[in-house]
């Protein structure tokens, strides 16, 4: 269960073997249902959880009771839900779901900052993966702003090769901003097209 954590961290660090013992004793190993909520809007977002396996999907809701995925965390991803509201204690306006049954480790933001001044590595790994975050966002707001709905599709593909095939339709559609009878008529053209 603990190798693919490890070598995720690796991609980033060398952490010791104490550093990595100190992460280890401070990590939760959990296992949620399908539908299963590790966040709601209006909580605060206490944990980051890394996916093991499994899939989990952030979102939020409109005004009108519409729900918008944010993002996808399948397997060797992390995740908090919200971000922001990890970082500054406010409430979130996002939700975290498993859409899948997950095998997943948590970490709690106090446990956090004990694991760096403990293991003060995991303070650069943990920088990185919230500058990665931000990266991220930035470029799927971009995105959204700047292609059409076909690009959008194409950078999903791009950045979770994977899941297409394991999730609901919907969720994607809902990701990348379409409704769901668009998207698949959108996919039925671009069948079509191909030569």
């Amino acid at each position: 269960m603990y190798e693919a954590v490890i070598k995720n961290l690796r991609r980033h660090i060398e952490p010791t073997r104490e550093e990595t013992e100190i992460f280890l004793s401070l990590a939760v190993a959990k296992t949620i249902r399908r539908k299963e909520c590790l966040l709601k809007e209006g909580d605060v977002a206490r944990q980051q959880f890394f996916v093991i396996s499994g899939c989990l999907r952030t979102y939020t809701i409109d005004a009108g009771g519409k729900e918008h995925v944010l993002m996808f965390a399948p397997e060797d991803w992390w995740c908090s839900g919200d971000l922001y509201s990890f970082l500054s204690g406010q409430q979130s306006v996002n939700n975290l779901e498993a859409l899948e049954p997950t095998t997943l480790l948590q970490i709690g933001k106090d446990d956090l900052d004990v694991l760096f001044r403990q293991a003060p590595a995991f303070e650069r790994f943990f920088r990185i993966l919230f500058q990665n975050a931000f990266v991220f966002h930035q470029n799927r707001i971009s995105a959204n702003l700047s292609q059409p709905a076909e690009g959008r599709y194409a950078l999903f593909t791009q950045t979770y090769p994977d899941l297409e095939s394991r999730i609901p339709q919907k969720y994607i559609a809902s990701y990348i901003g379409v409704t769901p009878e668009f998207f698949s008529q959108m996919k039925a053209n671009m069948f079509r097209k191909k030569p």
